[in-house]
């Protein structure tokens, strides 16, 4: 069963789920994991491959929207659908529902930003994972 991290933002912090985002994809990185984000709003998706490519000057993190670049050859992939199947270290969902194929994945991050419609949705998926018995851990970010 996956182990589920949720990370919302303070009250006072800047930015979005988008940031947050970048800044977990560098850290996980940092432990040579691979990582899937689901995002399956395309135009979401290619804002946050812009945003990975911009979010620091000092960072290069390799990525690629799924269909855009070869999967086996890219650490980091941003997914409309959840594919491709073989993947199964970390999760990043940027979707308001609970992904379907999430145990798969040895871990997911779940990320809430200060949108109102956002946090109840976030709300919603943090009660689902608990009803299905997963560990369930919450940290707040400032950005």
């Amino acid at each position: 069963m996956a182990r589920i991290d949720f990370y919302s933002l303070k009250p006072d912090s800047q930015g979005d789920r988008f940031l947050l985002t970048c800044r977990l994809v560098e850290r996980i990185r940092a432990s040579d994991l691979r990582v899937l984000i689901f995002c399956p709003d395309p135009e979401q998706a290619r804002h946050l491959d812009r945003l990975l490519w911009t979010f620091r000057e000092d960072s290069f993190l390799p990525h690629g929207i799924v269909g855009h670049v070869d999967p086996d050859l890219t650490p980091v992939l941003i997914s409309l659908d959840g594919g491709p199947e073989h993947e199964r270290q970390v999760l990043l969902n940027l979707s308001a529902e609970v992904p379907a194929f999430l145990e798969r994945f040895e871990r997911v991050c779940d990320l809430v930003d200060h949108d109102p419609g956002l946090r109840e949705a976030g709300r919603a998926r943090f009660r689902r994972y608990r009803e299905q018995g997963h560990a369930l851990k919450h940290h707040q970010i400032k950005l």
